[in-house]
């Protein structure tokens, strides 16, 4: 499904590449490899995952339109394929989703709903809706074409891996429900299986992690109050968490002090503009050197999607 995936994005997605600097390698201590999808289309890996859904649904279904609830970043990538389907989105998202994802969303031609994420159900309102308007249900992560799509960053990791002849190295990724994680360790598992994945999570809203080492799925006690929004879900999928505790390392977590310094590192040094749950695995790499083995590491930017305010707030933690 994700070899499938990458054939119906080509042409349509952008390839990012392995990008590296001295400066942050002397930072780590080892060579650091950082995957910016941050440049992918609408900002985030989403649009994989997003084009990935619509490009393999049955035409019929898909004309009727779509629906998908997010905190912004698979709102935008859902919402761009969609348009570039020529059919109707409807996004809901959470009423403390930055202001510019929830701009950027309408603006790329999709209705949006707002709901409050403590005290409203998302899964409700997305199925409440879609049934009745007819919509088909697009989920974020727990959906076996959006794992392909997202799958499809682990193909280029293991090209690009491989040819800088870079083994035994973990690959950190910026984690929410599991979506992206997932995919990335399936085509690893199968092109570059000495590479292992490690989600990567902020402090206090670490379900991925703690389910990883519980063997089920352990629920996060709350669902806000972390500026790493794009990587905040309750849980991990019920379709994505096998496969993580199939092939994933251990979790890692990080603060939001140095999601905000990862952020301006990332600027700084590879000229990337980051979101502070798009830092978090580089600021895993950066900031806790003694979680990880090896002489090299991979990271993901999963995503840009930043407000001006945060961003400079981020750039404010430079020396």
């Amino acid at each position: 499904m994700i070899r499938a995936a990458a054939k119906r994005l080509h042409g349509h997605a952008r390839r990012t590449p392995l990008l590296s600097s001295p400066f942050l390698d002397d930072i780590a201590g080892r060579k650091v490899y950082v995957k910016p999808e941050c440049l992918q289309h609408t900002g985030s890996f989403k649009f994989r995952g997003g084009w990935s859904a619509l490009s393999g649904m049955d035409p019929e279904k898909r004309s009727h339109g779509v629906i998908a609830y997010s905190s912004g970043n698979h709102a935008q990538g859902i919402a761009l394929a969609a348009r570039m389907h020529g059919v109707p989105s409807v996004i809901v998202m959470p009423s403390d989703a930055p202001a510019l994802k929830i701009e950027n969303t309408k603006a790329l031609g999709a209705e949006v709903v707002l709901y409050d994420r403590d005290s409203e159900d998302r899964d409700e309102i997305g199925a409440r809706l879609a049934a009745q308007r007819g919509l088909t249900l697009i989920k974020p992560f727990d959906d076996p074409l959006v794992i392909a799509g997202q799958g499809t960053t682990g193909l280029e990791i293991a090209q690009d891996a491989n040819s800088l002849g870079i083994q035994n190295a973990d690959i950190l990724v910026c984690c929410g429900g599991g979506g992206f994680s997932s995919g990335i360790a399936l085509a690893c598992a199968a092109d570059a299986p000495t590479l292992r994945i490690r989600p990567v999570e902020p402090e206090g809203f670490d379900d991925v992690a703690r389910s990883l080492i519980s063997g089920k799925i352990e629920r996060n006690a709350t669902t806000s109050g972390n500026i790493c929004d794009a990587i905040i879900t309750p849980q991990p999928g019920d379709l994505t968490f096998p496969i993580l505790h199939r092939l994933c390392g251990p979790g890692l977590t990080i603060t939001e002090n140095e999601a905000l310094r990862a952020m301006a590192q990332a600027f700084l040094r590879l000229k990337l503009v980051a979101e502070p749950g798009g830092a978090a695995a580089l600021a895993a790499a950066l900031y806790r050197p003694n979680d990880i083995t090896g002489d090299a590491v991979i990271v993901t930017i999963s995503g840009g999607n930043v407000d001006p305010a945060q961003f400079a707030q981020a750039l404010a933690t430079l020396p």
